[in-house]
């Protein structure tokens, strides 16, 4: 409501007739706020200036309870004349108002704030009642008016004081981390035990609710409305750039910035984000609805115009951060930005739920979905990363793939992330059959997986010795497993997977044995042994006829040469996994020394105390197992220092 024109006629004191006023704007203060404020005072103890100021006080009191029973009964029917109360009333109020714009005192609002804007209230009152009735041709009403402006500029500066000067800009709270548990809505059970930010101390902003409330009764809500969001948008803006270092950058910037720098500043506006929701804002929104509490539509609309500056300082950068070039290396801080905005959505509704905060909704949601299918594009390059893989040099000792050991400590460390890529994925595929017993994301990590085995294989040829290459697969199969192995890949795997892949490395194992130990134990049979018919009817343990010394000797002979040779390629190679290299060995073990112990048994008594029979009789069973043990260390190991 306008404040009363200052060209309004001036007519002699007390001259006119008041009619009933229309009821003013809802405010705090009531006639009996006034008594009480007329009467609080009596016993307090005399200051320096006690006697003159405790005469204003009373005739301002005496003239506000005079005034409030006459303007209480203004309802009845007819006019009535103004009394002169009205007038010692409207100077005494101009006089306190006039100390206080002097600085000759300054106001306590912990203590004064009620009994002050009651007065102001009222005067309200009476300039209403004034510039409705018969009485607005008199000089008071003028009066009035101009009293009841300068209250108003008054209270104005003072709100503005009070924003400005009290807020509890050094309470911030505990720094968020990047990853942090989803923030809780205020007043939830989660939140319980949190302390939540409060922008005032509770005495400060109720002292800012009764200013608003009296200043938008007297017509003067847009000035407040003003004020309060020039004072809380500086501070907000102070602590984005300045508390929070999130600077105002570019597009160009920000896709200009080496990767080191841009990571840092991923991981600030992170901490940021969170901060802003669940801190900041979650506390202005209190603020708004307790200060603004007569109307829902001005504090929803002045907390959207406020939050409306911070979120698009956040959003701007994440926008930018979506548009830079998409590296596998990147997938990981982009979950980050993707997290914050998924961990906030249940605050974003709740502090957005307004109309006037549907464009901050919208644009939170928009920028969460280009982060969401930036991360998912970043993680497809990891199936470009695996195609492009092509080196044609093999890995000395069949030992695991750098390829392997890569793209399997990237998928351990993306699926730490696995709710939020599944999330990201859905978002992105939402044209899947919802029946699909398989997320998308599973999907990806399947094909990702075939196209490394398919990779491994094919370098597995690069291996001129066949039993080298099934080594090379044992050693990637078992890495890969092992990753898979309790980690949140299996789960996006599977049982089926997980089994085959099992069956698989049985094979390889198998493969293996067959291509490099068959050959030594075709060494242990009796054929080629006797004299006369070769023996090929002959069992292990009978003979067609006696042994060939000779055939004997170069079977020994043989026998020695060929596993010497194969102790010496293979304790070079590579099995870094000691359970891996532990089975092979057992397993070399169980075929090899039974048959060897066996063909010894049968055949030792021809050559022992012969001439040069250590010759032949190089090893023992144990010498073998002793031997075995030594293959896959990564180290050639010396035969002759092993039997000296």
């Amino acid at each position: 409501m306008d404040t009363p024109d200052k060209s309004s006629p001036v007519a002699g004191k007390s001259a006119g007739k008041l009619t009933p006023a229309p009821r003013l704007r809802s405010v705090s203060f009531s006639e009996k706020d006034v008594e009480e404020w007329d009467h609080q005072n009596d016993d307090e103890p005399l200051g320096d200036q006690g006697k003159e100021r405790e005469e204003e006080d009373g005739a301002l009191g005496v003239a506000s309870e005079e005034l409030g029973a006459f303007l209480s009964g203004l309802d009845l029917a007819g006019g009535a004349d103004i009394p002169d109360c009205a007038e010692r009333f409207v100077d005494g109020l101009a006089r306190r108002i006039a100390t206080y714009e002097t600085g000759a005192e300054k106001i306590d609002w912990r203590r004064d704030s009620s009994s002050f804007l009651a007065l102001v209230a009222r005067l309200r009152t009476l300039v209403e009642a004034l510039s409705s009735g018969k009485g607005s041709d008199s000089p008071l009403a003028d009066q009035a008016g101009a009293v009841l402006k300068r209250a108003m500029s008054f209270l104005e500066e003072e709100f503005r004081t009070i924003l400005e000067e009290q807020s509890n800009c050094e309470d911030e709270g505990p720094e968020p981390a990047d990853r942090c548990p989803t923030p809780t809505a205020p007043g939830s059970p989660e939140n319980a035990n949190s302390v939540p930010y409060e922008p005032y101390p509770p005495e400060t902003a109720a002292i800012l609710g009764q200013i608003s409330k009296v200043m938008a009764g007297s017509g003067h809500d847009t000035e407040c409305r003003q004020v309060y969001s020039i004072a809380r948008k500086a501070f907000l803006e102070e602590a984005i750039s300045e508390k929070m270092g999130i600077e105002r950058v570019g597009i160009e910037e920000v896709q200009k910035m080496p990767w080191d720098a841009l990571e840092l500043e991923i991981a600030k506006w992170v901490r940021a984000f969170r901060r802003c929701l669940g801190f900041y804002l979650a506390g202005e929104r209190r603020l708004c609805d307790s200060v603004f509490s007569d109307s829902t539509t001005v504090s929803q609309s002045l907390f959207a115009n406020l939050a409306r500056g911070v979120v698009i300082h956040l959003l701007n950068f994440a926008e930018a951060v979506a548009m830079t070039r998409r590296s596998t290396e990147r997938l990981f801080k982009f979950l980050d930005m993707y997290e914050a905005f998924r961990d906030g959505r249940s605050l974003v509704t709740e502090l957005f739920d307004s109309e006037p905060c549907s464009e901050i909704r919208s644009g939170i949601d928009s920028a969460r979905k280009r982060i969401g299918e930036a991360a998912v594009a970043i993680f497809g390059e990891l199936e470009s990363s695996i195609q492009g893989e092509s080196a044609k040099t093999p890995v000395p000792g069949g030992a695991v793939h750098p390829l392997t050991r890569y793209v399997m400590n990237y998928l351990k460390l993306a699926c730490e992330y696995k709710e939020t890529l599944t999330e990201a994925f859905e978002e992105c595929h939402p044209e899947r059959d919802e029946s699909e017993s398989r997320s998308a994301l599973s999907v990806e990590v399947l094909g990702l997986m075939e196209l490394l085995d398919a990779n491994l294989e094919a370098k597995s040829k690069l291996y001129k010795d066949q039993s080298l290459s099934y080594v090379f697969l044992m050693n990637n199969g078992r890495y890969i497993v092992q990753k898979v192995k309790g980690s949140e890949i299996y789960s996006l795997l599977g049982d089926d997977w997980y089994r085959k892949r099992s069956y698989v490395m049985r094979q390889y194992h198998k493969n293996y044995q067959r291509e490099t130990w068959g050959k030594v134990l075709a060494c242990f049979r009796d054929e080629g042994l006797h004299v006369g018919g070769g023996g090929g009817g002959a069992g292990r343990g009978g003979s067609s006829g006696p042994v060939s010394k000779p055939a004997l000797k170069e079977r020994f002979k043989v026998f020695n040469a060929m596993f010497e040779e194969i102790h010496k390629t293979q304790s070079s190679w590579i099995v870094s996994d000691e359970q891996l290299q532990s089975e092979l060995r057992v397993s070399i073990s169980a075929v090899v020394i039974p048959a060897y112990r066996s063909f010894l048994g049968r055949f030792r008594q021809y050559l022992e105390g012969g001439r040069q029979s250590d010759k032949y009789l190089k090893y023992g069973p144990e010498d073998l197992e002793t031997l075995i043990d030594e293959l896959f260390e990564g180290t050639p190991a010396s035969m002759n220092k092993r039997r000296g």
